[in-house]
């Protein structure tokens, strides 16, 4: 197995790999944005435009499934960068991996004599994979969504935001807060195992040599389809979360 290099700053450890995979992910992201609303026409809308809008459509009618359909507008733009930015980060370590070999120990990228010794003097440093295969990334996406929710859920319904910890009725308020914090464990948890697995799947694959190439074609295929259906729930459930607390009035 390769190991993944971490730099430690001082009480922070950051995973060298990942930090590169987000960077990637985010340039990424914002580039197609912006490709996608330069040179807008109603008379000859380019192929990007015609995707961009099917792609609005799509986000828009999953939002609207989850609120009333006056109050999508304020998270179309939300479910956008959520969808766009989660898929990327999905499949970004499927198409290359970019690995060295050390046979030194390098305490400044957390390589010891231990791991040298476990590895039978080298040691395969990986530097790329799907940002969304670590969990600390996953946790940060729902703990970012966790804070959205509940702000908005205390600026647009406070009064409805403090009287659901309570129903439907008072004794059910400790399973209320369980449920409340439940919630940004399932989305990281989710999102997290189901890439992950699928690199341990695809380096196991590789350790097949040349055999392993039909199938690992064919799951990288596979891929594709379980990064969309993940950035599609994670988007999905983070609506359902912000119409739970901002729109209902009633469970």
């Amino acid at each position: 197995m390769h190991l993944f290099p971490e730099l430690s700053i001082g009480f922070l450890t950051i995973d060298i790999s990942s930090f590169i995979a987000i960077t990637v992910s985010v340039i990424i992201t914002f580039v197609l944005a912006r490709l996608a609303v330069r040179n807008l026409s109603v008379d000859n809308p380019s192929r990007m435009q015609n995707f961009l809008e099917w792609v609005v459509d799509f986000v828009h009618n999953t939002i609207a499934s989850t609120m009333p359909l006056n109050k999508v507008k304020p998270y179309i733009c939300l479910g956008m960068t959520l969808i766009m930015f989660i898929f990327i980060s999905n499949v970004l370590g499927l198409p290359f991996g970019i690995v060295t070999e050390t046979h030194t120990v390098n305490e400044t990228l957390g390589i010891t004599q231990a791991d040298l010794d476990k590895h039978g003097g080298h040691v395969e440093i990986a530097w790329w994979k799907s940002p969304t295969a670590d969990l600390a990334v996953t946790a940060g996406l729902a703990l970012i969504v966790f804070a959205l929710v509940h702000f908005l859920g205390l600026k647009l319904n406070r009064k409805h935001y403090f009287k659901h910890y309570f129903e439907p009725y008072p004794i059910f308020f400790p399973l209320n807060i369980i449920e409340e914090l439940a919630k940004p464990l399932t989305l990281a948890l989710r999102l997290y195992a189901n890439i992950f697995a699928g690199e341990i799947l695809i380096a196991t694959i590789l350790m097949l040599g040349w055999v392993g190439t039909p199938f690992l074609i064919a799951w990288q295929g596979f891929s594709l389809f379980v990064g969309a259906i993940q950035a599609f729930l994670f988007t999905i459930l983070t609506m359902v979360y912000i119409s739970k607390t901002t729109v209902h009035e009633e469970h």
